[in-house]
């Protein structure tokens, strides 16, 4: 049966792209394949970037990062040059880019490629 998944994210220059996974979240990739970037995280689970002249047309969260300390990681995020999404939509509203939904705390950025990518935190 199934047991694993992993985000796929496009990249338009997959260089930036790396560059911008080094610089702002400290992440190198584990493996490099022609137009395609693999990247581990401790936890055992992963995503890949690949080269694609299709990136930065999604408008919807591609991927997630699950986290335990989530101010301490946003607080982090931001010194490292993030620079988190605010909305108000009907069910959805932030406060200087954190929404709470419950007991769950979650923030939106963009990646280099326009990719929305999630921070959250369950309460």
């Amino acid at each position: 049966m199934l047991t694993e998944a992993h985000a796929v994210l496009p990249a338009s220059d997959l260089k930036r792209a790396q560059e911008f996974y080094h610089n702002s979240l400290e992440f190198d990739p584990a493996e490099e394949e022609e137009g395609n970037l693999i990247y581990r995280l401790s936890s055992g689970t992963g995503f890949e970037i690949y080269e694609t002249s299709n990136a930065g047309t999604a408008q919807n969260t591609q991927m997630c990062f699950l986290t335990d300390s989530f101010e301490t990681d946003m607080a982090w995020m931001r010194d490292h040059g993030i620079t988190f999404e605010d909305y108000d939509f009907p069910g959805l509203k932030t406060e200087n880019g954190v929404a709470t939904i419950g007991d769950t705390h979650a923030a939106w950025f963009r990646d280099s490629e326009g990719n929305y990518i999630c921070l959250t935190e369950a309460g």
